[in-house]
């Protein structure tokens, strides 16, 4: 082997090391990814908005895949998951469906309607009314005509909670620009045609709202005379 052929074969081996060591740089950093960014899992993203108690099917949601290590412990990884199940609030097109958005639709007694409402946080709920609880309603409502007192009314009584929604932040109504800006919390309640309207129209027309636990076992009949309260007859 004369001097050329052996600068060929050294120039060879040069070669053949130099992709070697690159070789194993690629690997190296994709190793280091990988070791980042962990193995990718299946989740959905919403593909529009979705309004609250709304039932859920496949066809809103898209199959995305993305690191397990950057996914929420209650994000939904199986559609499964939706079946028989409602929107608990409004869920914006591109997020990430979790288990804590949705609950299970509500059973209804023949007579029975599903109906949400807005409950002012500070002055009906306080944390304490779950699904399944049994609440009075109460609404206070201006005098109809000038110097006419104020009224408190019992206008719902054994009302049951379906669901508590997420806390709200209310914007201030466009027709009342003076109202603050209030935190409201979704409740649904399974009411009887009559009671369903009564609690939209507190909704809509009545000063406050507020909603009164009902402990379990206890006598929860209110007489008819006693559901409206007027502070001049008070004795």
């Amino acid at each position: 082997m004369n001097s050329r052929q052996r600068r060929g074969v050294i120039l060879l081996l040069l070669s053949v090391l130099c992709a070697l060591g690159a070789f194993a740089g690629v690997l190296s950093v994709i190793d280091d990814v990988e070791s980042k960014v962990g193995p990718e899992v299946t989740a959905y993203r919403l593909k529009s908005d979705v309004a609250p108690y709304t039932p859920l099917s496949r066809g809103q949601f898209e199959k995305i895949s993305m690191p397990e290590r950057w996914l929420s412990e209650n994000a939904v990884t199986d559609l499964r998951e939706i079946q028989d199940k409602i929107a608990v609030t409004t869920l914006r097109e591109g997020s990430l469906l979790q288990s804590d958005m949705v609950v299970d639709q509500p059973a209804l007694r023949p007579g029975q309607q599903e109906v949400a409402i807005m409950i002012d946080a500070a002055t009906g709920v306080a944390g304490k009314i779950t699904p399944g609880s049994t609440v009075n309603v109460y609404a206070t409502f201006e005098g109809q005509r000038e110097g006419d007192p104020a009224q408190s009314k019992i206008i719902v009584t054994n009302a049951k909670v379906l669901d508590v929604g997420r806390l709200t932040a209310l914007k201030p109504d466009e027709d009342d620009p003076g109202r603050e800006a209030t935190d409201a919390v979704p409740i649904t309640f399974a009411l009887s045609t009559i009671d369903a309207q009564r609690i939209t129209y507190a909704e809509s027309f009545a000063q406050r709202v507020r909603l009164a636990l009902v402990a379990p076992g206890g006598d929860t009949t209110v007489p008819e005379q006693d559901r409206t309260y007027e502070l001049a007859k008070d004795k």
